[in-house]
């Protein structure tokens, strides 16, 4: 792959449209078009990992999107800088735009994912795979005698957060312009961790893209020369493109050292444990600085977030080392696994302790636990009413549940896929709270408006 086609600021949807002439450059216009959008403000009321709203403020969706944003914009400028060092060719390309593409798909990475955090997710692979959506399998006829595919049942068992993001900013929602949120090519392939369907998808139901959205990324990748490569099977699918791993390790990043000081601040983790963790990261000399520093700051919270701080800063420059000396690697295809997964041994060690630390202590908390039961229960009931209106349009109850429903949303498409598609993008699109009140209003304990 060759960085001179894989940097693109052609515009999905209006590849003919002329660029406008001011002060920012088109990947900035993605930034501003997400921080703008409804579907990006909706974000400050999903779960990340611990239940919103409380006493104490923790991560919410925005909150961890905004960091991930701002870890990627280092990450993107620094890689790039080196990169033009090395290949002083590509002064004229959008290399030196790197943070720019980069910040802008970090903000966009969590749109797809549902009310209730990760457990959103399970609930709605989990419900068609061993709940009552396995009816919606092949065998299954909708009013018009419609069934779905093997491939777009597929999509269905293995709900995924990321291809429901890249759906949101590619499909055509009524009402939107063609082709979504029409971003440039080289954010929107930002963004796709998986660059597989379904049909391809990992033991653990990772992809990328719905089959509604596959010849969507196809063109994607043919447009930024995204190589094929071979798999363990024999079988081909598209190489990650290379900005995927500056996003991924942002993501990482934040989400692994910010879960532990929310951890901290609600009591799970006590001060000690917390610094522990952290100060782990450094070799003796470090350590020794850090800790003289620490004795200079009074209140525990403020130590937590300088020892955040700078091992956040650490994990960014290795992470920027490890794609500069995989490169050619990367650009061929040939890199496996993530950036975070080859950096040097100490901080290797030390946050797959902090890993092993949120499993244990943390993902597994009563806190957490709690959102997904709540959040099970809410999304498996509002699946199941809606999905069976939307397949029994003509029963008077379906009527009343699709006059709830957003307009923007194809509840009436002509297939049966499509329908249930325009079911899952208008649950996932929910807050926590609006998600909670539907279910609370469809079951007949309350009736306050939203």
């Amino acid at each position: 792959m060759k960085w001179e086609q894989l940097l693109s600021n052609k515009r999905f949807g209006q590849e003919k449209a002329l660029h406008r002439e001011d002060d920012r450059s088109e990947f900035q216009r993605d930034f501003d078009r997400l921080i703008f959008s409804a579907p990006f403000r909706r974000l400050q009321n999903k779960t990340q990992v611990f239940p919103l709203p409380g006493s104490i403020f923790v991560h919410n969706r925005l909150t961890h999107s905004l960091e991930v944003s701002s870890v990627g914009r280092s990450l993107g400028n620094d890689v790039s800088r080196q990169l033009l060092e090395r290949h002083p060719h590509l002064a004229n390309t959008h290399l030196t735009e790197m943070g720019s593409i980069v910040s802008a798909a970090c903000l966009a990475h969590d749109l797809g994912n549902p009310p209730f955090g990760h457990s959103g997710e399970r609930a709605i692979g989990s419900y068609f795979s061993e709940g009552d959506g396995q009816k919606y399998r092949t065998l299954f006829c909708d009013e018009t005698g419609d069934s779905l595919t093997p491939e777009q049942w597929q999509d269905m068992i293995h709900f995924e957060g990321n291809a429901n993001a890249f759906r949101l900013l590619t499909h055509h929602f009524r009402g939107r312009r063609e082709g979504g949120f029409v971003m440039t090519y080289s954010t929107l392939a930002s963004i796709v961790k998986y660059p597989y369907s379904s049909t391809q998808a990992s033991k653990k139901g990772k992809f990328g893209f719905f089959q509604a959205e596959k010849e969507g990324f196809n063109k994607i990748a043919r447009e930024l020369g995204i190589k094929k490569v071979k798999t363990a099977d024999g079988s081909e699918r598209f190489a990650r493109y290379p900005l995927v791993y500056l996003v991924e390790a942002a993501d990482d990043i934040c989400y692994q050292i910010m879960d532990i000081e929310d951890a901290h601040k609600l009591k799970i983790l006590t001060t000690e444990e917390t610094q522990k963790l952290l100060i782990s990261f450094f070799d003796e000399e470090k350590q020794q600085e850090v800790r003289a520093r620490l004795t200079t700051v009074d209140d525990v919270n403020e130590q937590v977030v300088y020892l955040r701080s700078i091992a956040i800063g650490l994990l960014e420059s290795e992470c920027v080392r490890v794609f500069l000396d995989n490169e050619e690697a990367i650009l061929d295809g040939r890199f496996e696994g993530s950036l975070i997964d080859h950096i040097s041994e100490r901080p290797a060690q030390a946050y797959k302790t902090c890993v092993k630390t949120a499993v244990t202590k943390i993902y597994r908390s009563r806190l957490v636990v709690d959102i997904e039961i709540a959040g099970h229960k809410v999304i498996t009931q509002l699946l199941d009413l809606m999905l069976d209106a939307v397949t029994h349009s003509d029963r008077t109850y379906s009527k009343i549940l699709i006059n709830r429903v957003s307009s923007q949303y194809q509840i009436d498409a002509p297939t049966l896929y499509e329908r249930m598609l325009a079911v899952l993008d208008y649950i996932s699109g929910m807050t926590d709270v609006f998600a909670l009140d539907l279910y609370r209003k469809i079951n007949g304990m309350s009736l306050a408006t939203v």
